[in-house]
């Protein structure tokens, strides 16, 4: 046996080992993940606007049913979302409030986000090709620019319509239909929202999930126009103008973290406890004696990674039993796992030890 083993999957990548890090777990053990998240009213907030999930037990492994289930969300959720535009297009026509056009206009251009996206799940179907050699998942990720795009788009367009009515004051009429198209906002936003949230989490997607986030925001902005409303009906005629800043505002604060999770991807971010799963997985293997490097990366919602691995044996047989183990128990712990490498150290001439 020389050296180093390689060991690859069946996707033959080539795989570069240049680059180690000091992190040495010789036996399995148990991992603290590292990170908490706020308590209270800021910790439901943060819940409900930065969704994030620590389980991936109930992930879908195969790449096909994944993407499969994404395009599904999205073709529930774009008929869904057009449906609840449409019947708030019809209540501003004899209404006049702008805060319900603002939140119309918003829920439309949430529809739409679903169009690149589900056009980027086909195109990460796609074999990968000599130019594209990990294929074309990050398409996935660009069309999380893309919903960023958009939705800071619509709170322009809400706020010049809001400062406009400010300045132009129009009486508005049927202010109980106004209510109630409100309430049909948040409602199909809501159900939009826990859907494309759900779907994204099991598989990885943070596309999707930043589009469930989307939903979310216009369904409460769809109550801030309720609230505006009943600010009409006692007296404030202000309120409905007032609430549409409010929303452009809230969209664009709310916004940060959507921006945050898409650019972590394209920066090859990854979220730590996912390392210290694979990491796990691989020290808790039989024959492994230390895990002195461990990589992941999201490429669209599958993920992609490599390993050195300091192994008891300088058997070439044997290593290779090794390493299949291994990747069968980080592909138990990570189910959307798609490629693993693995470089393997004997002991005996692991320079660390």
């Amino acid at each position: 046996m020389t050296h180093e083993a390689h060991t690859h999957d069946g996707h033959g990548h080539p795989h570069d080992h240049d680059h180690d890090h000091p992190h040495d777990h010789g036996h399995p053990h148990d991992h603290d993940h590292g990170h908490h998240h706020p308590t209270g009213f800021k910790g439901f907030l943060y819940g409900l606007f930065v969704p994030h999930s620590h389980d991936a037990a109930d992930a879908i492994d195969d790449a096909m049913e994944a993407s499969t289930e994404g395009v599904r969300a999205l073709k529930i959720s774009l008929f869904v979302l057009l449906g609840t535009t449409l019947l708030q297009a019809v209540i501003v026509a004899f209404s006049g409030s702008v805060a319900l056009l603002a939140d119309t206009v918003h829920n439309f251009s949430d529809a739409l986000t679903a169009v690149p996206l589900w056009i980027a799940f086909v195109l990460g179907r796609r074999a990968a090709s000599r130019r594209y050699t990990y294929g074309y998942g990050r398409a996935e990720d660009l069309s999380g620019l893309f919903i960023i795009a958009v939705v800071a788009l619509s709170a322009v367009v809400a706020a010049w319509q809001s400062i406009d009515r400010l300045f132009h004051p129009h009486p508005l009429e049927n202010l109980g239909w106004v209510i109630v198209a409100g309430l049909i906002g948040f409602a199909g936003n809501e159900a939009v929202a826990i859907y494309r949230i759900r779907v994204g989490q099991r598989i990885g997607s943070a596309a999707l999930v930043a589009d469930g986030v989307h939903a979310r925001i216009d369904g409460f902005t769809s109550l801030a126009v309720v609230l505006g409303a009943l600010g009409v009906m006692l007296g404030f005629p202000l309120a409905d103008p007032i609430v549409g800043l409010l929303i452009s505002a809230a969209i664009i604060v709310l916004l940060w973290g959507t921006v945050r999770s898409i650019g972590r991807r394209l920066l090859d971010g990854i979220e730590p406890h996912l390392v210290d799963q694979l990491e796990h997985a691989l020290a808790e293997t039989s024959g492994v004696v230390a895990v002195p490097r461990v990589q992941l990366r999201w490429i669209g919602h599958r993920l992609h990674g490599s390993a050195r691995l300091v192994v008891d044996t300088p058997n070439l047989t044997d290593a290779h039993r090794i390493a299949e183990a291994a990747r069968q128990h980080a592909t138990t712990h990570l189910r959307n796992l798609d490629d693993l490498q693995l470089e393997l150290v004997p002991a005996s001439i692991d320079p660390a030890r």
